[in-house]
């Protein structure tokens, strides 16, 4: 059985992934969700990048994981990404949720389709990204009831995270890594991810749901997680 360390996107706390801990626990894997700095329980201390690559591997080092899948979904595919290449032989898989991926000298900022929003955006409010209104979560597969929960959750993102550059240690076809891109959101992957899969790196799974898998889909998602487990296990 493998370890998973859960880190949700912007906005949302290990809460996010209670029905996927809860369903991997049943399956009788280890699920270990993560609270990034500056998040939920966690809000309010400004971090940036490197921060919350640090919070990763301190977490499998405090548990002394092995055989661990980090799971990084939207912009915690960046920081698990490059966590991913510190923990070495600890390492059993990488599983990135419709996610950002690190690549050298691009923040998450530079991979929106409108960078200058973004910071402007950072500028208006003291340096943290206000979660979204209701209304932007809608055609994603989620019940009103789903919307409701994350909205009440959410806290504001520490901005320097997203506008820091990447730094990776190696290409990201050394990782052994599950591409998990959910439709409604959008029915393609990033174009490096798209290199990567079609190169045979990395193996691209769909799942019809948007963007916030973990509430929309959470068993269906989880037995994505112990799919993407298994494979990577044999071949480390």
């Amino acid at each position: 059985m493998a370890n998973f360390v859960l880190v949700a996107g912007a906005w949302l706390g290990a809460w996010a992934w209670d029905g996927v801990v809860a369903e991997l626990g049943a399956a009788g894997h280890g699920a270990y969700p993560l609270t990034l700095s500056g998040l939920a329980e966690r809000r309010g201390t400004p971090a940036g990048q490197q921060e919350h690559v640090a919070d990763v591997v301190a977490e499998v080092e405090r548990l002394d994981l092995r055989d661990v899948v980090l799971v990084g979904h939207s912009y915690a595919g960046i920081p698990v990404g490059r966590a991913a290449e510190r923990i070495g032989g600890r390492l059993a898989g990488l599983v990135l949720v419709d996610a950002n991926v690190p690549v050298a000298g691009e923040s998450f900022a530079d991979q929106l389709p409108e960078p200058a929003a973004l910071r402007a955006d950072l500028a208006a409010h003291g340096g943290w990204w206000p979660p979204p209104p209701a209304a932007e979560f809608a055609e994603q597969g989620l019940t009103v009831g789903q919307i409701a929960r994350i909205t009440a959750g959410a806290t504001p993102h520490p901005g320097r995270s997203l506008t820091e550059p990447a730094v990776p240690a190696g290409p990201l076809s050394a990782l052994p890594a599950v591409y998990v891109k959910c439709l409604l959101d959008w029915p393609e992957p990033p174009p490096v991810v798209a290199g990567l899969v079609a190169d045979g790196h990395w193996r691209l799974v769909e799942l019809d749901t948007g963007h916030w898998p973990m509430f929309s889909r959470p068993a269906e998602l989880a037995r994505v997680l112990a799919e993407a487990a298994r494979p990577a296990r044999s071949e480390g």
